[in-house]
């Protein structure tokens, strides 16, 4: 069996030797990186940062994002209270169905920089090219600095994490917070150190209040490499193991446990769950309903199959799914096999073999858990698979290129030329499914062919002829051959001018909800200056055009604005939002509709707190009838839109509106109430 050698001794910490071969090198280093690193290494880290941070920030100040996020982040700007349960309204009617860590961090952004399109797109902009520096540190420490840099540039084009890190979900903050998690762990096997472990734990519990559960999904892979490879003996890993898990524990539950232990009257209620508590919200629409399909909570309604596809171990490369996450997978997966190969009988604690146990498993641990997950699925999902692929990509094609001009082993003069081919080939066939949308995807095809037919015969001819140099430059046509499908999706994701909105996905819409901008997104507070600052004052007026009269109004009944929709056959137009606000009367809430889709984007058009009744699919129970007469009584809420089979309101509250209030004649389904009907 071929092995490989041991890892070289780490350099010498900073002292003397490099202040004086490299003086100033504190700062030089931050160019040029460390004196034991080749001189190409860092510039090119850079060229990758560059090339990441143009990509998911092109046309920031476009970037609408997502309606949903949007408005509570907005909320939060204008209530601390809204800011810290993460509440749709700054009203606090109802929260979003996510713990609020992601909407902290956009919400400090707009805090700072006024609220608009760049600043809460800044923050994803920052973790995700954060993402690709962190993956790049890892993997070089382990396996050096160009299975750093593709790793790096892998991560940095897989489609769908530049869809995503161009919205307002907080998906590229758990990404971001799972690899500094990893970092840390990787940091206490090394070291035997306990301290990097806790890290590692808080910063998965910072992930959990960013997506709940799915941060959790690495966890037994960290349980696993830790108890493997650690340096210490069984007992003193164990211990630590379990001081690590009361600091998850404690990072994960305490805005779980202080929200769930404040009176149900004096917070608001939380949205997706189906008993106002936080800890059902965990297990059940964001746990075991995205999983199984069918749980406690209404919240995991919903067929996967319309987003990515039906459930299975071939949904990652069907129709919808292919182009945006699988280009790497086949070579992924020869890789880390041949990688664990190569590591044969080295030590317990080597960091090689670790390192390849951690983006292995991650990657194992995500594909599984997507692929047959028979709850809720969109494809932006998958964003949190690709550190996995990308690192396997860097580091397992290194050591097998390693492998191709040092090991003496004939068998493994065919290893890396086979992953290169059926990965190629499988770029070829991706390209080939949407050859009619666009040159740029032909081209791409054309030159994944022609660069991996390259790359296969010069590793060949470079491993029969013992030529290293024909090898390297093999090497770099395998990587373009990889990475020309990627590249053309990600460009596409990246100038496209539409909004991502609810269900972003890279290159040609591919019938699953989505595509290269997805649904739109809503637009920003009205009566907001071009900067966004603006927004941070109460809109004043109407719709974007300013005042206009009742009249006015009436003319523009019935005709949708930015495609807001009541639910049934109730439309909310420019119209309404004006007359509502000139009617508001000094409540505290705008009005009440059917869900979040139309609360949100009535927030961002009026600037005012709009109560969702139903949470995002109309069915929880938010609202009440006792609750709905206690707050029309204390004249805190005067309309109410009611849908036309009153759905997401509940029959008796819809009967008891239409009984006691006063229908507005110029609006189908609005309805005014005062503190006399609430008698």
């Amino acid at each position: 069996m071929t092995t490989l050698a041991p890892p070289p001794a780490p350099a010498a910490p900073e002292g003397r030797h490099r202040a004086v071969t490299r003086p100033g090198s504190r700062l030089g280093r931050l160019f040029t990186g460390a004196p034991e690193d080749p001189r190409w290494a860092r510039p090119a880290l850079w060229a990758v940062l560059v090339l990441a941070t143009a990509l998911y920030a092109w046309n920031i100040t476009s970037l609408t994002g997502n309606s949903f996020y949007d408005a509570a982040v907005y909320s939060g700007t204008r209530s601390w209270k809204a800011f810290f349960f993460g509440a749709l309204d700054a009203g606090s009617f109802i929260t979003v169905d996510k713990p609020p860590f992601a909407l902290w961090v956009m919400g400090l952004s707009a805090r700072v920089f006024g609220y608009g399109n760049w600043q809460l797109a800044l923050p994803m902009v920052a973790v995700g090219t954060g993402s690709v520096a962190l993956l790049y540190r890892m993997v070089k420490r382990d396996f050096g600095a160009a299975a750093g840099v593709i790793a790096a540039l892998a991560l940095t084009l897989t489609p769908i994490t530049v869809a995503i890190d161009r919205d307002t979900k907080p998906d590229p903050v758990l990404v971001f917070l799972m690899l500094l998690g990893a970092a840390a762990l990787m940091r206490a096997v090394r070291t035997g150190r306990l301290l990097p472990l806790v890290w590692s734990g808080v910063a998965i519990g910072f992930a959990f209040n960013t997506k709940m559960m799915q941060a959790y999904l690495v966890l037994p892979v960290f349980l696993l490499v830790y108890l493997w490879a650690a340096r210490l003996p069984l007992g003193r890993r164990v211990r630590n193991l379990a001081v690590a898990t009361v600091a998850l524990l404690v990072s994960s539950a305490w805005w779980m446990v202080v929200v769930d232990l404040i009176p149900a009257s004096s917070r608001p209620y939380i949205g997706g769950s189906t008993d106002n508590t936080v800890w059902d919200l965990v297990i059940g629409y964001n746990g075991f309903g995205r999983i199984l399909g069918a749980s406690s909570s209404v919240g995991s309604q919903g067929n996967g199959a319309s987003f990515g596809g039906s459930s299975g171990l071939y949904r990652m490369f069907n129709g919808i799914m292919g182009g945006q996450i699988s280009w790497l997978i086949p070579f992924a997966v020869i890789a880390l096999v041949g990688a664990l190969v190569l590591c044969g009988r080295a030590p317990r604690t080597d960091a090689r073999r670790a390192g390849l146990l951690l983006w292995g498993g991650w990657f194992v641990l995500h594909y599984l858990t997507f692929a047959l997950a028979e709850g809720t699925f969109h494809p932006y999902y998958v964003t949190a698979m690709a550190p996995g692929i990308a690192a396997l990509a860097g580091a397992g094609g290194v050591l097998l290129h390693r492998a191709l001009r040092e090991g003496s082993a004939v068998r493994w003069a065919w290893v890396l030329p086979l992953a290169v081919a059926a990965t190629t080939v499988w770029a070829v066939v991706l390209l080939r499914r949407v050859s009619g949308e666009g040159t740029g995807y032909t081209v791409a095809a054309v030159v994944a062919g022609v660069a991996g037919t390259a790359a296969v015969a010069g590793l060949l001819a470079g491993r029969l002829l013992g030529r290293r140099r024909l090898l390297g430059v093999a090497a770099v046509a395998a990587v373009v051959a990889l990475l020309a499908g990627p590249t053309a999706y990600s460009l596409s994701a990246a100038t496209t001018t539409s909004a991502n909105g609810t269900n972003p996905t890279a290159g040609p819409s591919t019938g699953g909800m989505g595509g290269a901008g997805g649904m739109g997104g809503g637009q920003r507070p009205s009566g907001a200056e071009s900067d966004g600052r603006s927004a941070r004052q109460p809109p004043t007026g109407g719709g974007p055009g300013g005042t206009e009269s009742d009249e006015d109004a009436q003319a523009g009944a019935g005709a949708g604005a930015a495609g807001l929709g009541g639910g049934g056959d109730t439309q909310v137009s420019s119209g309404m939002v004006t007359y509502l606000k000139k009617h508001q009367d000094g409540a505290t809430w705008l009005v009440a509709v059917a869900t979040d889709q139309t609360a949100a984007q009535l927030i961002l058009e009026s600037g005012q707190p709009v109560i969702s009744m139903g949470g995002w699919s109309g069915s929880d129970e938010a609202m009440t009838l006792a609750k709905l007469k206690s707050l029309v009584a204390a004249g805190k809420l005067h309309y109410l839109v009611i849908s036309g089979g009153g759905q997401g309101t509940g029959s008796e509250i819809s009967t008891w509106v239409k009984q006691h209030g006063t229908a507005v004649s110029a609006y189908s389904g609005l309805y005014r109430l005062d503190a006399s009907d609430a008698g």
